[in-house]
């Protein structure tokens, strides 16, 4: 959907210049464009625009130039025709199951995806009629046996999964949803596409919480769904403009500016987060640690084909601990002995973030959901930023040498 002149360019390039054209004013960075309403030429021009005839700006629910930015950047950077700018993450998922589903429809995810992934879709979506089956994300063979042809629709999974880094083989559930004629959704939000482009690997949607790595910088909330021009205009645009799931220009903006610094933070803060996994994995006081850049991880060598030799910028570990309750003890002594790094859920910034996930992102699900998902209650997740690494490490010390 972007303008042709952008063909042949490698990404770093599209990463900090695509975007549509500069105004009367000659602006070098991207317009914000903070308007509601457009003004049409004509009664008749403005017939054509809302009928879908001829391409313009009509309606802030409909589009907007800084979004049109921000889409086809995203766009270009993950490899597809189109993109579709949401609200959040989690509103993109929602645009994305309206769109595709209806009642009596069958959904397979993954056990270990983000909490309220799970919810909505499992829960949620199981009140109008949408059936989902969990399966444990690294068994193929679960996912093929979940499978109900002719009413399977869907499969969605994250690679790598929150906390824990668990990694699919995005190309064999291609083939299987493929071989049905379902569609293989992958949320790329950990790796994104400056280390992971699961279109490469036969996916047909890409999702994407903007408010991670996009945006780079915790500033504001952002969702997009990636895919064929086909699925964007015939599917995911009606919806949208019917519900209201859209993304604000100012937000756009922001993550827009973020895409140009992507590659650079991705690569660096993937780095460290390699040697802090390291450091982790020879310490007393840590039990298990879960990274995909670790030669000990069950999938590395996939990790590693998938998403370009890197492991990716977030680290979890189990501390060690006699029972559940003094795992649960021992970690939060880790979490609140903390001077420097942010105890915060949130991911992707250029601080490094360190959360509980057991009693935060995987709060609501019942202890048997947690434990199928792998989310014990001695586990920390530690989203690695750009401060040193020694001043890390040395955080995270102060509690650890407690235990």
């Amino acid at each position: 959907m972007a303008d042709p002149k952008w063909d042949g360019l490698q990404r770093e390039t599209l990463a900090v210049r695509l975007a549509v054209e500069r105004s009367q004013y000659g602006e070098n960075s991207e317009a914000l464009y903070l308007t509601s309403g457009y003004v049409q030429p004509s009664a008749e021009v403005s017939a054509r625009r809302f009928g879908g005839q001829e391409e313009g700006y009509t309606y802030g629910r409909s589009s907007n130039p800084t979004v049109t930015s921000f889409e086809q950047r995203l766009a270009a950077l993950e490899g597809t025709q189109a993109c579709m700018a949401t609200a959040s993450g989690m509103s993109a998922i929602m645009l994305m199951c309206f769109s595709l589903l209806k009642a009596g429809d069958h959904v397979i995810i993954s056990q270990s995806m983000f909490g309220s992934t799970l919810k909505l879709i499992g829960s949620e979506f199981a009140r109008f009629g949408v059936e989902t089956s969990v399966v444990p994300q690294t068994d193929l063979a679960a996912w093929k046996a979940a499978i109900r042809p002719g009413i399977t629709r869907l499969l969605f999974a994250e690679t790598p999964t929150n906390p824990l880094g668990e990694v699919c083989d995005i190309a064999a559930l291609a083939e299987l949803a493929h071989d049905v004629g379902a569609l293989l959704a992958v949320d790329n939000c950990f790796a994104t596409p400056a280390l992971q482009r699961p279109v490469e690997f036969g996916a047909d949607i890409v999702m994407h919480s903007g408010t991670k790595y996009l945006d780079g910088q915790g500033r504001v909330l952002a969702g997009a769904l990636c895919a064929s021009e086909q699925l964007v205009l015939e599917k995911f645009l009606p919806v949208q403009k019917n519900s209201g799931m859209v993304l604000s220009p100012f937000n756009a903006w922001v993550v827009l500016k973020g895409l140009e610094t992507l590659d650079l933070r991705m690569k660096a803060q993937s780095a460290q987060a390699h040697e802090l996994a390291l450091w982790l994995e020879s310490h007393p006081a840590v039990a298990r640690v879960h990274y995909p850049g670790l030669a000990s991880h069950p999938q590395h060598a996939l990790a590693m084909k998938q998403m370009n030799g890197c492991g990716g910028a977030v680290v979890s570990f189990d501390v060690k601990a006699p029972s559940p309750e003094q795992a649960r003890a021992n970690a939060f002594q880790v979490l609140d002995s903390m001077q420097l790094l942010s105890l915060c859920t949130n991911l992707g910034d250029t601080k490094t973030l360190c959360t509980h996930p057991a009693s935060t992102s995987h709060g609501k699900l019942s202890e048997a959901q947690r434990q199928a998902a792998g989310i014990n209650q001695g586990l920390i997740r530690v989203a690695v930023g750009l401060e040193h690494l020694d001043d890390i490490k040395a955080d995270l010390e102060r509690g650890l040498s407690l235990i």
